[in-house]
């Protein structure tokens, strides 16, 4: 664990990075029960080849299930149909179930509008008859907008899904939007995709079913206990993908879910608030403890990892500055190039091709500094150079390729960062305070306001927010 052990006389924040790697010297995957739900967008924008593609996804889905898996699949448009098995609920793969899915799958035909969240209440109902202790997986595609339910029905709908499943997503074609895929993933767990081309969605869909058969731990928490001084202000997993994490209590603890667990690493910032005249100068205090849990088939949780201190020292000199340790620093970093990129996709959808060029400029500037590849090569298949000599964003860009700009903005690159020689970046006297919401950035060079999204100017005046979400 990365923490910050000293804080300024005025600091009222206290981060730490958490790296958790999940490791077998058996096969364990093997003893842990699957349940799996694939989701099929039939409606009618689907027709065509499209839907012949997808459908031989799916097909490909079923082939590579392990026999003994349990599987659901749902047929989805502007309402939520149960097509295999017949009888509802969930079918335990076989060759003769294998035939009778595709059959159905091969069956539906193209019709009506979209409505995810129907499509994930259905999926959640048929998770429900699954093996205590069981791996819930679900994957999804669409190549449509989730144009049937409003924004506050998906939320509530996510909001009954937390903790229940993991849920994959792919975007097909050019008519989706980003943002909605990103907000299913980042409540369930998953990855989001773009899907450029359809017929690469047979082998994705092959590739996530493999990697569901790889689960070690069904749920994986992360338990917090709090010293009475500190208050919990976010829990983000940074590393491979950034999302922002779902907090509950469970007993004396704070715990939260962490999703399904394979063979990887993952890693996560712990955020803390406090009053600083709580703190005695110079004195080492635990702000908190954190722990592993790991969920056990008859639903009780054990930790699973040795606890972890997350100690603190607030240093008794006024106005001396502490600066940010490599690591945090790296973080946030990458956190502005997602934001950055989710900018620049934002303002290209809506025809704001000025403001998608100055944010295009500025994340590639920030993934060039941060060294992160696979995001700066996708941000130059989107670039040209201008009249003016100006990177900006390419005049002939389909809408496909500055979705996949948004849609892959959150994917952090290479391993967790190690611990650095000597820490870099600025005091928190220097940082600049948010005109929206007030709050003082973590660093002087930050382009975001951490909590509202307000971009700063280069320099130093701001001409308006823009919401980079």
């Amino acid at each position: 664990m990365d923490a910050v052990p000293e804080l300024t006389y005025d600091e009222q924040r206290a981060d730490a990075l958490v790296t958790v790697t999940g490791r077998s010297t058996t096969d364990a995957s093997h003893d842990v029960p699957g349940a799996e739900v694939l989701i099929m967008d039939r409606s009618l924008s689907m027709n065509g080849g499209k839907l012949d593609e997808a459908k031989r996804a799916m097909c490909a889905a079923i082939d590579t299930l392990r026999d003994g898996t349990y599987l659901g699949i749902v047929a989805g448009n502007h309402k939520a149909d149960v097509i295999f098995p017949a009888d509802g609920g969930l079918a335990r793969v076989d060759a003769t179930a294998r035939e009778d899915a595709k059959l159905r799958v091969i069956g539906q035909p193209a019709e009506g509008g979209t409505a995810m969240g129907q499509w994930l209440t259905c999926a959640r109902e048929l998770f429900a008859s699954a093996a205590p202790g069981a791996v819930r997986h679900a994957v999804l595609y669409t190549d449509g907008k989730d144009e049937h339910e409003t924004e506050g029905e998906l939320a509530e709908i996510l909001t009954s899904c937390v903790d229940r499943f993991v849920c994959d997503a792919r975007g097909l074609g050019d008519d989706w939007h980003y943002a909605e895929l990103l907000r299913i993933t980042e409540a369930l767990h998953g990855t989001a995709e773009a899907v450029l081309t359809i017929t690469d969605l047979t082998e994705d869909f092959s590739r996530l079913m493999r990697q569901a058969q790889r689960i070690l731990v069904p749920r994986v928490y992360l338990g917090l206990r709090l010293n009475h001084r500190f208050q919990l202000a976010f829990v983000r997993q940074t590393r491979p993908v950034e999302a922002e994490l779902t907090v509950r209590p469970h007993g004396d603890e704070i715990h939260v879910p962490l999703g399904s667990w394979s063979p990887e690493t993952r890693q996560y910032q712990v955020s803390l608030h406090f009053d600083p005249h709580t703190l005695t100068p110079d004195e080492k205090l635990r702000a908190a403890r954190i722990t592993l849990h790991a969920e056990r088939p008859d639903g009780t949780r054990l930790p699973c990892s040795d606890a972890a201190a997350m100690v603190v020292r607030r240093l008794s000199t006024p106005g001396f500055g502490i600066p940010r340790s490599a690591n945090l620093t790296r973080v946030e970093n990458e956190r502005e190039l997602g934001m950055a990129m989710r900018a620049c996709a934002d303002a290209h959808l809506r025809g704001d091709l000025p403001r998608a060029d100055d944010e295009l400029r500025l994340a590639t500037g920030l993934a060039e500094d941060l060294q992160d590849l696979p995001r700066l090569q996708l941000l130059r298949t989107v670039a040209a150079t201008g009249p003016d000599g100006r990177l900006r964003v390419r005049r002939d860009v389909s809408r496909a390729q500055i979705q996949k700009i948004g849609v892959d903005s959150t994917k952090t690159a290479g391993p967790p960062v190690e611990a650095a020689e000597r820490p870099v970046g600025n005091g928190p006297s220097q940082a600049r305070v948010c005109p929206r919401c007030s709050t003082a950035a973590v660093s002087v060079a930050a382009k975001y306001c951490e909590e509202c999204r307000y971009r700063f100017e280069e320099s130093g005046a701001n001409d308006g927010p823009v919401d980079a979400r």
